[in-house]
């Protein structure tokens, strides 16, 4: 089997076994719903001069950063779980094959969790908000990020998949090192959904940062990820 054989084949697996489950998107968007929750409860005795568009694309990636840990934290339980992560190590399959089936499946169960959570945002959070026409923009830092968390997530996943407490581990090593893509993409989200003069730069400035990291983090990941599976 070539290389797009192999890759299709476990992306297949990823996806029809969440699919008949629902394990992970369930989970995520459970968890989702309860951090909005959570953001109702800290916002709801704020002054009413509380400027929630200018804070929005911060409190967005926190939804999103955190629902991904989750997901991420369960990404090789069923592997692990059944002993199918040997079987497919046993396999005559390229270890970095492995590394982009799942990156890109993670990816995937968070675009749709976003898909979901980000327009219940708006609607409770945004209601009465006035947004920028230039919001609908908000789609290309999300799709950056997406891939960005889903590489790196991917790599450390399976870092912490045979140590104690790698919740915690995961949450530990994950944060800061996402930190430069988290940065660029609340500024390029606000930037859209606010719309200030000028923001265009801004704007596209961290654009070119999210997916200059994209492109770093991702070839360094799939350069490592023979090294750390085989472990």
């Amino acid at each position: 089997m070539g290389f797009f054989e192999q890759y299709r084949v476990l992306l297949r697996k990823d996806l029809t076994r969440e699919f008949r489950s629902k394990e992970m998107l369930s989970s995520m968007g459970i968890y989702a719903l309860l951090v909005l929750v959570v953001y109702g409860a800290a916002l709801s005795q704020t002054s009413k001069g509380l400027d929630i568009l200018q804070m929005s694309g911060g409190l967005i990636w926190a939804l999103i950063v955190f629902t991904s840990m989750l997901g991420l934290n369960r990404s090789f339980a069923f592997e692990k779980e059944q002993g199918c992560l040997e079987g497919i190590l046993l396999a005559p399959i390229d270890r970095s094959t492995i590394f982009l089936s799942k990156a890109t499946s993670n990816c995937l169960f968070l675009l749709v969790v976003e898909l979901i959570t980000v327009p219940l945002f708006a609607f409770f959070f945004l209601g009465g908000v006035t947004l920028a026409p230039s919001w609908p923009l908000i789609v290309f830092p999300l799709l950056l990020g997406s891939i960005g968390i889903a590489g790196v997530g991917t790599l450390l996943s399976t870092i912490t998949l045979e140590t104690r407490g790698k919740d915690v581990l995961l949450a530990v090593l994950f944060v800061p090192l996402l930190f430069p893509l988290v940065y660029a993409c609340v500024a390029a989200t606000t930037g859209c959904m606010v719309g200030s003069e000028g923001f265009m730069t801004t704007y596209l400035r961290s654009l070119l940062l999210a997916g200059g990291y994209d492109i770093i983090m991702l070839s360094l990941s799939w350069a490592l990820y023979d090294f750390v599976i085989s472990a």
